[in-house]
């Protein structure tokens, strides 16, 4: 969906990637080159997940869901949050800090 374009951002992943300065072809990027890191299956807006990667030598969280629309049959992926993980919350590239 990604390769695709077929996928949407959020207001508020809008606003972190701008403030992280992250552009939408290092977000694309890190999706399709990334891990799964964490999956929020019964997370009660919808199941989700956090993805893992880099852009260049830049790493990137970004956390992933579906968009429901009631006109529309198919889910739409939606990029929910992105930023650049720092301390103190995660320690390194794949762990949380305390």
């Amino acid at each position: 969906m990604i390769r695709e374009g077929r996928y949407e951002i959020s207001i508020h992943a809008q606003q972190e990637r701008l403030e992280d300065d992250l552009d939408i072809e290092e977000i694309e990027k890190a999706v399709l080159q990334g891990e799964l890191l964490e999956a929020y299956p019964n997370d009660p807006r919808g199941p989700s997940c956090l993805v893992g990667g880099q852009a260049e030598a830049k790493p990137i969280h970004i956390v992933l869901g579906w968009a429901t629309r009631r006109q529309l049959t198919e889910k739409t992926l939606r990029v929910i949050t992105v930023y650049i993980p720092r301390s103190p919350k995660w320690k390194d590239f794949r762990t949380r800090g305390t």
